[in-house]
């Protein structure tokens, strides 16, 4: 026993210090291994904000400024496939997962939406399940005397769901009964809406000078015509009257009408470009050179000033007037006047 007590005094103090060896290298296996596992989650981390943050962001090509359609009925799973589809959102499992987190599955209107700028995800999913469209009205003028060709074109300019041609098919059968005025059309008007809204107009405005008009005697239509012309033939409104005063006078003679206006409408020819084969042409049904009457369809809108010009003409005997390059009209009671007049100011 004294040989066993001697050797474990003797042996003790390098027990000791393997002890603390082992303590030092637990200590510094601890730290390493803390850092290590600090480091693996600061970059799960990282990457998991990073592939977070794409999904968040807008993609590169947003459709800003254009309208985006969310047709109604759709599952959220649809609706969402159907914005990334329009590269509204770069995910859909994204926005849906978002519009979820807000606690706004069962709120999602379906429409047209407008964004003048690219939008989160987070910002997405609120307009979506709140209806904020982003709809602003856009001003568009459409000037008097302007055909529906001329409108179906400014119109297709300013508004995305308008063509042209479409609306010119459509809106043709009401030439003349579409008032020209500045309008505020929503950007996803459609032709219907447009034609609607622009009839509803016309009924307006000629209600406020109804009255000229049951008191001149003549259909609404054969003055929706003249004063189409009139909107051609001159832009002031003693002139109007004077032509309109012209022209009633030579239907109520059963003489032909020779209105250069016609051809804008017919050919897109004005008066100084006319050639002797347009004037004799009998196959154009709006030559009025040829074909007594009034032309079959007014040839353009006219505004609120050539319609009550037509129906308050100033009649002075006169059955003939020309205009010269400058606009100023000329009026003459004879073919002889008319043509001495011509001569001066035209020739």
């Amino acid at each position: 026993m004294k040989h066993v007590s001697h050797l474990m005094h003797t042996i003790r103090p390098y027990v000791i210090e393997a002890r603390a060896w082992i303590s030092r290298q637990e200590v510094i296996w601890d730290a390493t291994t803390n850092r290590r596992n600090l480091l693996i989650l600061i970059l799960i981390m990282v990457a998991g904000y990073v592939g977070f943050s794409r999904y968040i962001s807008p993609p590169e090509l947003f459709p800003t400024g254009e309208l985006v359609s969310i047709s109604s009925g759709l599952s959220l799973d649809a609706l969402s496939q159907e914005l990334e589809d329009q590269r509204v959102v770069r995910s859909a499992f994204a926005l849906r997962s978002a519009i979820i987190i807000l606690g706004r599955a069962n709120t999602v209107r379906a429409g047209d939406y407008q964004f003048d700028e690219p939008k989160s995800l987070f910002a997405i999913a609120n307009a979506v399940t709140s209806g904020q469209f982003g709809l602003e009205p856009v001003r568009i003028r459409i000037p008097e005397g302007a055909t529906t060709l001329e409108i179906g074109e400014l119109l297709a300019e300013e508004l995305t769901r308008i063509d042209a041609a479409r609306f010119f098919e459509k809106a043709q059968p009401y030439e003349g009964y579409l008032f020209p005025d500045t309008y505020f059309f929503l950007p996803n008007a459609t032709e219907e809406s447009v034609i609607l809204a622009m009839r509803q107009n016309f009924d307006n405005k000629v209600g406020t000078i109804m009255g000229d008009i049951v008191s001149f005697g003549r259909p609404l239509s054969e003055v929706v015509t003249l004063a189409s012309i009139l909107e051609k033939e001159a832009s002031i409104f003693r002139d109007r009257r004077m032509i309109a005063g012209v022209l009633w006078r030579r239907l109520d003679n059963d003489i032909l009408l020779q209105v250069d206006a016609a051809f804008l409408y017919s050919i897109g020819r004005s008066t100084f470009t006319l050639t002797r084969a347009n004037l004799r042409d009998e196959s154009d049904p709006y030559n009025t050179y040829v074909h007594k009457g009034l032309p079959p369809t007014p040839i353009g809108n006219p505004g609120l000033s050539s319609l009550r010009a037509a129906v308050t003409p100033i009649d002075e005997g006169n059955l003939f007037y020309l205009a010269d390059r400058a606009g100023v009209t000329y009026y003459s009671k004879t073919y002889e006047e008319h043509l001495t007049k011509k001569r001066i100011y035209i020739d």
